[in-house]
């Protein structure tokens, strides 16, 4: 049963990638998937030493001693998810949107550790789960706001250095060319046209 599971959610996991993924910031969301990944795995392992939580049926059980399924894989793409509908809202629109994902998450690991061995919980509870999840969701979205306040800072510089490389082009030109000569080519940027005099 478990076994089973667990296929199922690497094969559905798998079968995401693509949707999930856009071509359009697509640098942010491989950065969002592999942050979530250090955060989820490492969180997972200070609960699992602390012996609050372990993993009895999981991949490679002799190397990892939390579930890599979840940790690098499952949460990531669902942190995607959740930066994708929250890029643009409002802080009261992003808290709403942030039970969509751990109310029902918390749910199921809740139903999963009662009927199945994937969790056993110790000194945890539903209550834990929902409240590592939300952490792990605002600490993505905190620093993917990082993200953007940056990138909107750099696109002011970036435009700036291109108008600056056409302009050094027009000075090279313009100290080449013999200041007495009769001949004086002006290049105008803006309307990218050649005059000649």
């Amino acid at each position: 049963m478990e076994r089973l599971l667990l296929r199922l959610l690497w094969v559905s996991s798998f079968a995401s990638i693509p949707f999930v993924f856009k071509r359009k910031n697509l640098l942010m969301y491989l950065t969002v998937f592999f942050a979530k990944g250090v955060l989820s795995s490492s969180i997972d392992s200070i609960f699992i030493k602390s012996k609050r939580i372990e993993y009895p049926v999981r991949p490679y059980p002799k190397i990892f001693d939390t579930n890599i399924l979840y940790d690098l894989l499952f949460y990531p793409l669902l942190s995607v998810l959740w930066v994708r509908s929250t890029y643009n809202t409002k802080p009261s629109v992003t808290i709403l949107r942030s039970l969509y994902f751990s109310v029902p998450m918390s749910i199921a690991q809740w139903i999963l550790e009662k009927k199945t061995n994937l969790f056993k919980w110790k000194s945890w509870s539903i209550l834990h789960t929902f409240v590592s999840i939300n952490f792990t969701l605002f600490t993505i979205r905190g620093f993917v706001g990082l993200l953007k306040e940056w990138t909107k800072e750099n696109k002011p510089a970036a435009k700036q250095k291109s108008t600056g490389i056409l302009s050094r082009l027009n000075d090279v030109f313009a100290n080449v060319l013999p200041t007495n000569s009769s001949k004086r080519i002006d290049f105008e940027i803006e309307n990218k046209e050649a005059v000649k005099v």
